[in-house]
C-alpha cells in the first residue's frame, strides 16, 4: 500500500505499485559446448553475451523484485510471463482487487494489471496524450534505477563484463540488488550527474560485502 500511495503522491498517477523493465548485464561467453549453458543462447539482440535481468521498482527507486536467471537471448515478455509477480497480480485482479497496476514500456503486452503506452502516439491535447505523458514520466523511474544500480556497482556496466559463469554472474547481480536496496533504505551513496559516488570509502566496503554475500 505504501508504494501505491507514494506513486500517486509523487507522480499523480493513481493505482501504480511499481514500474517494470529489463536490462542486460554483460557476461563472459560460456563455453560453446557447455551442455547446461550453451554459448549461443546468451547472445542478446545487440550482439553481446548477457543475462537479461527483470527489475521492478517503487517510487523511491527501491527494487521490489529482481529476476536474474535468463540468458540474453530471452525476450522481456517471456521473462514477465513466467514471473511470480505476474501470477500474483493476476490473482489479485481475479479476486476483485483491480486497482493495482505496473507500468511497462511498449515491449510488453497490455494487460489489466500492466499498463503500456498507447501506440501510435495520440494527438496533442487529448486524454490519450495526457495518459502517455504521465506514463512516460512515471515509468522513467525504472530507467533511472537501471542506471544508478550499474553506477553503484561498476562490474554491472557493459564494458566491464562479469568474468564468471552464468550462475555466479546471476548471484552477483542479486547481491548488488540487495546492497542497492540497503543504500536506498539508509539514504547512502548518491550518484551525481557525472556518475561519481559521493562516498567512495563506503562504496568500497559495499564491494567487499558483495563478495561475502555470493
Amino acid at each position: 500500500m505504501l508504494a501505491f500511495c507514494r506513486f500517486n503522491e509523487v507522480f499523480d498517477f493513481p493505482g501504480i505499485v511499481g514500474c517494470i523493465d529489463c536490462t542486460h548485464i554483460a557476461i563472459f561467453p560460456p563455453h560453446v559446448e557447455d551442455p547446461n549453458h550453451p554459448e549461443h543462447i546468451y547472445v542478446n539482440r545487440k550482439g553481446f553475451h548477457s543475462i537479461n535481468v527483470q527489475l521492478i521498482c517503487d517510487s523511491r527507486m527501491k527494487i521490489l523484485n529482481v529476476c536474474a536467471r535468463y540468458p540474453g537471448s530471452t525476450h522481456d515478455c517471456y521473462i514477465w510471463n513466467n514471473s511470480n509477480v505476474q501470477q500474483l497480480l493476476r490473482n489479485l485482479h481475479t479476486a476483485g482487487h483491480r486497482d493495482y497496476f505496473l507500468l511497462g514500456d511498449s515491449g510488453y503486452q497490455l494487460q489489466e494489471w500492466l499498463l503500456t503506452p498507447i501506440i501510435p502516439e495520440p494527438q496533442p491535447r487529448t486524454p490519450e496524450r495526457r495518459y502517455n505523458n504521465a506514463h512516460k514520466t512515471t515509468r522513467s523511474i525504472i530507467e533511472r534505477v537501471n542506471g544508478v544500480l550499474k553506477m553503484r556497482f561498476r562490474c554491472l556496466l557493459k564494458h566491464r563484463v562479469l568474468h564468471y559463469s552464468p550462475e555466479m554472474a546471476c548471484r552477483i547481480i542479486n547481491a548488488c540488488v540487495v546492497l542497492h536496496n540497503i543504500c536506498i533504505d539508509q539514504n547512502d551513496i548518491e550518484v551525481d550527474d557525472n556518475g561519481e559516488l559521493d562516498n567512495i570509502g563506503y562504496f568500497l566496503n559495499l564491494s567487499v560485502t558483495v563478495h561475502k554475500i555470493i
